[in-house]
């Protein structure tokens, strides 16, 4: 509402019609079940289709008919994005089909379905909650409960410093190289491209912290978003670690539904394929983010295939230099990839490409930083990936120690923080 008023009536529209949908599921019988189901997706998919990928589908679409020779140049739609608008649209939409699969009650109280839809903590970037975790949370009588305010409070100072100390800063040296990628050295591209890969961790890991903690000051439990990815050691274990409620939605409402792995081999690989692409989809209106998509969805069948091929030896997996190996792969598969998310487009993504591994001229990198606040992105990556899971076990059931590392987790954010108004990267999805 902040940036269009009007907006809130989007929102308005799906809690209406998702919540009598969900009334509907529960009282109807046979295929009027579904239809009710089918009347709910498509009134959520069609905004989102209108507003996210109307202008998408139009420049393809006159794309097709230059190219055809055809002078017809269909109109475009002046509007902005809603904020958040694929994240509510998608936890929407879990609601009623969990309603119609038996898992979950219809909701009768309307407020408290409005609230499911638009809780403010996680209305805008996720995670993506499923009705059976937060529904009954919201029927329960809280009291205040100090100890969850605490760590609340400083999962929330922890996701502060993820965003402004160490995502704002490397985005300095992302957002110098990948705004004029023509001009820039392949050194200097090679150290953003790394470094957009813990920019994008940081900045959202940092503001799914920011929203779970929120909650939980309110006495409120949401899913764990994250859970270190980059110690992964395959690309399925990846995506089991990054952006869990998004990838667990693909998995539960269109991974198995197309068969999962009921299905014959090459139909499974097929399935894999196509929820990797509408996954890019889902980030984004670009070629750039599909073939993303496509790409993590190639990285799953290779794995696949190469496994069955050849598969794994138990004492050879456990060898420290294996697991080395493994984790060090799947990143530079990942970070690769995110040169399609981060780039203005294919064809930058490309010229990206073509620098890292064919015009291979390295030469000393033009960063926006010197060389000391370089090295403190280092050291904060390296913090980073060493702490990061003993953040939320830190002792603070003594006051005192609570106030010490959130005074110091605060009064750091405002010395070291950069503040330059860099809304979060999820917000455009």
């Amino acid at each position: 509402m902040a940036f269009v008023p009007e907006y809130i009536l989007i929102l308005g529209f799906t809690i209406v019609i998702d919540y009598f949908a969900g009334l509907q599921i529960e009282r109807a019988r046979g295929f009027h079940r579904k239809l009710w189901l089918i009347s709910s997706l498509a009134a959520n998919i069609s905004i989102l289709a209108v507003f996210k990928y109307f202008n998408f589908f139009v420049s393809n679409a006159n794309a097709a008919l230059a190219f055809a020779g055809m002078p017809t140049s269909l109109p475009f739609l002046n509007m902005l994005l809603p904020i958040g608008l694929s994240f509510h649209t998608f936890q929407a939409m879990s609601y009623t089909i969990e309603v119609y699969r038996g898992n979950y009650p219809a909701e009768r109280h309307f407020g408290i379905y409005s609230l499911y839809v638009m809780f403010y903590p996680q209305l805008v970037a996720g995670p993506i909650e499923r009705p059976q975790n937060v529904l009954p949370q919201f029927h329960e009588q809280y009291k205040f409960d100090w100890e969850l305010c605490k760590s609340g409070l400083l999962q929330m100072a922890f996701g502060l410093f993820k965003k402004v100390v160490i995502a704002d800063r490397l985005a300095r040296v992302v957002d110098g190289a990948y705004d004029d990628v023509g001009t820039q050295n392949s050194t200097t591209l090679l150290i953003a491209t790394v470094f957009y890969a813990f920019q994008i961790y940081c900045d959202f890991s940092g503001y799914s912290d920011i929203g779970i903690g929120a909650a939980r000051v309110m006495g409120f439990d949401l899913m764990k978003n994250f859970d270190q990815p980059y110690t992964a050691r395959s690309i399925g274990e990846f995506w089991r670690r990054w952006h869990i409620s998004l990838s667990t939605w693909f998995r539960d409402y269109l991974y198995i539904p197309l068969g999962g792995n009921r299905v014959k081999y090459s139909r499974r690989l097929f399935n894999v394929l196509l929820v990797f692409l509408i996954s890019g989809l889902w980030h984004g209106a670009s070629w750039a983010f599909i073939i993303w998509g496509g790409l993590h969805g190639l990285y799953q069948i290779v794995a696949q295939l190469w496994n069955r091929v050849f598969p794994p030896r138990e004492a050879w997996e456990q060898t420290w230099i294996k697991k080395t190996w493994d984790v060090l792969s799947t990143f530079a598969l990942v970070t690769f990839a995110w040169i399609f998310f981060r780039a203005h487009g294919a064809h930058d993504a490309v010229l990206v490409i073509k620098k890292l591994f064919i015009h291979t001229a390295y030469q000393v990198p033009d960063l926006a930083l010197n060389v000391g606040e370089t090295l403190l992105c280092v050291a904060l990556i390296g913090l980073l990936l060493w702490k990061e899971r003993y953040y939320m076990t830190l002792p603070t059931a003594q006051t005192w120690k609570f106030a010490t590392l959130f005074s110091v987790l605060l009064f750091s954010c405002y010395l070291l923080g950069v503040f330059d108004h860099s809304q979060f990267i999820y917000f455009q999805f």
